[in-house]
């Protein structure tokens, strides 16, 4: 028989199911929320265990078309791919659950979340999440802690708990946190732009862009509010969810420990070779030198008599070499590049080294080094996606690819497809990024971060990388944005916060902390705690800790700003206005009209009927001006408004071959547009002002001047012409 667990919990009414479908799963909840429904499962197998020291988790969350009443978009209409939007959910409910699973943990388990109906108004990554923890939680596998996530927003400067996708688009700030009663497991944050009129005088206002950046205090205040709400969801769910736990099974956590008497014998007689090699290291992610150490170590006497293999003694190398890199963090404040706690890698920045891209950065810190390359293109060339409780497709102007190749670490593997790490660091710099973009800068953008070099916070260089191409490509952004990564290592009550960590530091460290920002404040966060939860006083301190780091990289950033040189291969853009009323007569009868002017210049044309924005853009500058003029010539030929008093019909007042006498109004680079007798302007193009070759229209013509043309082609709303 069905358990039915219902509880008003942050403003929402949530309902769990338990025991009515799935049952042959470890655990199994249907969640609801409004009319969203999920269902979570959780299986694992405890007659398979692997023989290495990890615990295969895997987690999938599933969308599926039919919870919308809709079909797949596409050909095929079966779900295939998961979309970013999945594999992002899918990383971050892995995340946040991960940690509960006890050290020697090693049997195969898999946690399912499929999207059975949605509803606009439901976070359904909070739900997934949330979903996940009670199936997880009433299984019988052997954990009995609860983790559950929260959104926080800041609409008009007050924090709201899981705001609904309405309220978000009015907020800004976008916090994702997951933990349990006592503790904070991971975050998530990026703030949100606005746009705002500012009155300048009594009759004329301007538009001003917010990043809405977040001070260090005001995103611990935001931090603490969810936390708040995480202690009281986590108490109630453990509590109700009491009387439906399965009787968890006695499962045999694998041990992977060596006699103690071989650790002691590498750190006795070793310690100085596992030194040398840490140096070593502190230049590469790779771990040759320790397993060279380790050969050396086997092949002596002391191994073949106590008969020890390789691997258990590079178990022992690896146990002292983390004894010796936290001692040196937590005693000695060094680490083993030689830096001090808040020393940032040596940096070094080139802007446009590549000709033919709109915009490039090879950005280095250390061992790291990121090429991030900027393209532009038409608001009309973003990616199309579908978003689930959407019935129309979606366009995002504003993409960042991040890519990791395995050379990059030094690892002989081929590149294939885009991976979750790949996809989740690429949302991280489009987070740290997007909010200083200015709202109304409409062209498509494109980012690409190729990872060259890799220990340590590669996503890190590529929002440093990023943020400086993106100036490079004439993009408006509000500022520059940095990113560091901070680590922390805990030994007992002793810790030290570090910034800039490379990969050994992340490896043996106990947090991995991005923070990335403006000189202002914080624009995105990403955090994953390995320790068991933090203390927002130890929080704080690392948040100060990672903008001085941030301050002294932009610094850097700027000074490399000063030297960029706009790429030959940029798109030129001009933008005008017309009335909006006129916007028809240049697209003309089936778009002819347009795709004339686009054919004749070779430009690329977009038109805003709203607010009769124009835009022209193309490779040749000259071409550009010409299509501005022409079809501002347009413009000026056309009514204002359909019941406009007066029409200029040039089929009406003029005929081919007819010679009248005009005056000069406008010199341009092609041409003379020339006021004529009966009304509206003709085109006197610079090939038909005289039989002899003019190179410059302004040695034969000047504005105002008299001259007699003849009409060589005459449509409805223009005229072209030639000198008589």
């Amino acid at each position: 028989m069905a358990t039915v667990c219902e509880f008003d919990l942050n403003g929402k009414q949530e309902v769990f199911e338990f025991e009515k479908v799935a049952k042959q799963a470890n655990g199994a909840v249907l969640a609801k929320i409004g009319n969203a429904v999920v269902l979570a499962t959780v299986v694992s197998e405890f007659d398979n265990p692997v023989s290495e020291d990890f615990t295969p988790l895997t987690v999938q969350y599933i969308e599926k078309t039919y919870a919308a009443a809709k079909l797949p978009g596409g050909f095929i209409k079966r779900e295939g791919k998961p979309s970013d939007f999945e594999t992002l959910t899918s990383r971050v409910i892995d995340r946040s659950l991960r940690p509960l699973f006890p050290k020697g943990y090693v049997y195969p388990t898999t946690i399912t979340v499929m999207v059975l109906s949605a509803d606009k108004d439901v976070d359904l990554q909070t739900l997934s999440l949330n979903a996940a923890n009670a199936a997880l939680y009433t299984s019988n596998l052997p954990i009995k802690k609860s983790v559950c996530g929260v959104r926080v927003g800041k609409i008009e400067n007050e924090l709201v708990i899981n705001p609904t996708s309405e309220q978000l688009e009015n907020s800004t700030l976008d916090l994702y946190v997951a933990g349990s009663k006592d503790e904070l497991l991971m975050i998530e944050m990026k703030t949100i732009s606005s746009s705002e009129l500012v009155e300048i005088d009594i009759e004329a206002f301007t538009k001003i862009h917010n990043t809405n950046e977040m001070d260090e205090e005001s995103l611990v205040e935001a931090i603490s509010f969810a936390q708040n709400a995480l202690k009281e969801s986590n108490l109630t769910y453990e509590k109700a969810f009491e009387e439906v736990c399965k009787e968890k099974v006695e499962v045999e956590l694998i041990k992977f420990t060596i006699d103690e008497s071989v650790i002691n014998y590498v750190r006795d007689n070793f310690s100085n070779e596992i030194k040398e090699a840490i140096k070593k290291l502190a230049k590469s992610e790779r771990a040759t030198q320790l397993k060279d150490v380790a050969k050396m170590i086997s092949s002596n006497e002391y191994c073949s008599t106590n008969e020890l293999d390789f691997t258990t003694i590079y178990e022992a190398v690896s146990i002292v070499k983390r004894e010796i890199v936290r001692n040196m963090i937590v005693s000695d404040k060094i680490r083993a590049d030689g830096r001090g706690l808040k020393d940032v890698r040596p940096i070094t920045i080139e802007t446009n080294i590549l000709p033919s891209t709109h915009s490039s950065c090879l950005f280095t810190r250390g061992e790291t080094q990121a090429l991030v390359i900027g393209t532009i293109a038409g608001p009309k060339d973003g990616q199309m996606y579908e978003v689930l409780t959407d019935k129309s497709t979606s366009m995002e102007r504003f993409m960042v690819h991040y890519n990791f190749p395995g050379f990059s670490v030094g690892e002989a593997k081929p590149m294939f497809g885009v991976g979750r790490r790949e996809l989740g660091h690429g949302n991280l710099a489009k987070k740290a990024l997007e909010a200083t973009i200015d709202d109304d800068y409409t062209e498509t953008i494109r980012l690409v971060s190729e990872i060259l070099e890799s220990n340590g916070s590669s996503s890190m260089a590529t929002v440093c990388g990023g943020s400086l191409a993106l100036k490079a490509a004439g993009v408006p952004i509000s500022d520059l944005v940095a990113g560091v990564a901070m680590g922390m290592v805990v030994e007992g009550d002793n810790y030290s916060v570090l910034t800039d960590i490379m990969g050994l530091e992340d490896h043996d460290g106990d947090m991995d902390f991005k923070v990335a920002g403006t000189s202002k404040g914080i624009t995105a966060l990403q955090m994953d705690i390995k320790l068991g939860g933090i203390e927002l006083s130890v929080l704080k301190e690392a948040l100060l800790q990672a903008k001085e780091g941030r301050i002294h990289i932009l610094s850097l950033m700027n000074e490399a700003a000063k030297d960029i040189v706009p790429s030959e291969a940029l798109p030129l853009v001009e933008q005008f206005a017309i009335d909006p009323s006129k916007i028809m007569v240049i697209i003309g009868k089936a778009g002819a009209t347009i795709k004339e002017i686009i054919e004749k210049f070779t430009v690329s044309i977009d038109l805003d009927r709203d607010s009769g924005t124009v835009k022209v853009s193309g490779g040749n500058k000259q071409n550009v001006l010409d299509a501005c003029e022409h079809i501002k010539t347009i413009s000026n030929n056309a009514p204002a408004r359909k019941d406009a008093p007066k029409n200029v019909d040039f089929e009406k007042l003029y005929a081919v071959d007819e010679v009248v006498t005009g005056k000069v109004e406008r010199v341009v680079d092609f041409g003379a547009f020339i006021l004529l007798p009966k009304g509206g302007e003709g085109l006197l193009h610079i090939s038909k002002i005289s039989k002899e070759r003019v190179n410059n229209v302004s040695d034969v013509l000047s504005v105002g001047q008299e001259i007699e043309v003849k009409v060589l082609k005459v449509k409805k709303d223009r005229i072209e012409l030639s000198s008589n």
